[in-house]
């Protein structure tokens, strides 16, 4: 077990201290058991069983496919009847495809697959969380305990929404936290509003008409056309959004031709990329000037440019008394210097956006850099790990926004 080196109160974090060899076991078996989304079987059956061991009170599975709910009620009496009695705690359980380069014992042993950016930890943390619950109940109300499947690239949060998760649990705030190596461990950082960039695809397919290398006039260039519509996309959020908005494009994939053919000029070429937003607005205009920008450009050449604008996740938006809520919370855990009450947004996206546009709630960023080693490694990065030494924290975090928004009247 990693000593831990940060500082936290509270009976939720002392309590849950106590287990902390043994959520470091689960969250490193997990680690070594990585699943993509929706295939989430053996993870799914880990949590499945680590709750019904806690004891909590109901424990339903294949919910949004291979999606977890644990049900547990407190056991105090109501404090104000107007405060809210189903609060939701949300835990992603799915891994990337992609190789792990790390060599300590509990690496992937699933060739091509990775847990690089700790949803093993945010599983284990929840786990936690529903232990410390379910042997304490020192809250007034119902603890919904969502483990979500599919939240790289899969929309796990809109399955299990589109499958009932809130008509069975109509839980009236939710809340999600996920670590974040830009800070050091035992901050937490969260702020009102946008948290999260939506994530749109775009691909824009070129056609010209192909030829000779040295007869390049006789041709209409769909590599010369692809790299004006390159240059000139970047226009668009400079020249069109406020200046106060954030968007940002990229072109992340070029297909033209063939490498072995350097005299070929083909005729057609592809270009794949993102649109990160925070305003539907500017969603709105990003996706208008880019079909326009794109078949003028093509025309000026002769050729035709078609634009397919793919909407993937919604941007993550906390709701304002939720954020401050939390806010507190976490200071009540590590102190209002550990708190970061106005984290700056992230242009990457979250699934979890889904939950927030059913709920009010909020989504917290939970500091694992130890300043070195692969919890400090960037996610997505194939040296990246968890850092077990947060684990007491992020349960007592999760823990304590049950009891603080379900208080007991003493």
């Amino acid at each position: 077990m990693t000593a831990i080196s940060y500082r936290a109160q509270g009976r939720a974090f002392a309590h849950i201290a106590a287990f902390h060899p043994e959520l470091t076991a689960l969250r490193r078996d997990l680690h070594a058991h990585p699943e993509l989304g929706f295939e989430e079987r053996y993870t799914a059956q880990r949590v499945a069983q680590a709750l019904q061991v806690c004891g909590v009170d109901e424990v339903h599975t294949g919910i949004g496919k291979t999606g977890v709910v644990g049900i547990i009620r407190g056991t105090g009496v109501v404090a104000d009847p107007s405060r809210p009695a189903m609060v939701g705690l949300r835990a992603d359980m799915d891994a990337l495809p992609m190789a792990e380069h790390n060599d300590f014992a509990w690496r992937s042993q699933q060739g091509g697959l990775m847990h690089a950016c700790g949803h093993d930890g945010h599983t284990t943390m929840l786990v936690g969380a529903a232990r410390y619950l379910a042997e304490t109940r020192r809250f007034a109300g119902t603890a919904v305990l969502i483990f979500q499947p599919g939240e790289e690239g899969y929309a796990g949060a809109r399955a299990m929404i589109e499958d009932g998760l809130f008509e069975r649990f109509p839980v009236q705030s939710v809340y999600a936290m996920h670590n974040w190596p830009q800070l050091p461990a035992g901050m937490i950082g969260l702020r009102p509003g946008p948290m999260m960039a939506a994530a749109d695809r775009i691909t824009i397919e070129i056609t010209g008409r192909g030829g000779h290398g040295a007869h390049a006039y006789q041709t209409i260039d769909s590599v010369l056309v692809a790299a004006h519509i390159i240059t000139a996309v970047q226009s668009i959020v400079s020249r069109n959004v406020k200046a106060v908005d954030s968007a940002v494009i990229s072109i992340c994939a070029v297909q033209a031709g063939d490498a072995s053919a350097m005299s070929v000029i083909p005729g057609s070429a592809t270009l794949v990329g993102t649109v990160r937003s925070f305003n539907p607005t500017v969603q709105d205009l990003v996706e208008q000037r880019l079909s326009e920008m794109c078949m003028a450009i093509a025309q000026g050449f002769g050729a035709t440019a078609t634009v397919c604008y793919e909407r993937s996740y919604p941007a993550t938006i906390n709701s304002v008394p939720e954020a401050q809520f939390a806010a507190d919370v976490a200071q009540s855990l590590v102190g209002a210097d550990k708190v970061v009450r106005d984290l700056e947004p992230s242009m990457g996206a979250e699934d979890f956006s889904y939950m927030l546009q059913a709920k009010p709630g909020a989504y917290l960023r939970l500091g694992q850099s130890a300043g070195v080693g692969p919890t400090s490694c960037g996610l997505h990065n194939s040296r990246y790990d968890f850092n077990d030494e947060v684990l007491p924290l992020g349960s007592a975090m999760h823990a304590s926004l049950v009891e603080q928004s379900l208080p007991v009247h003493e």
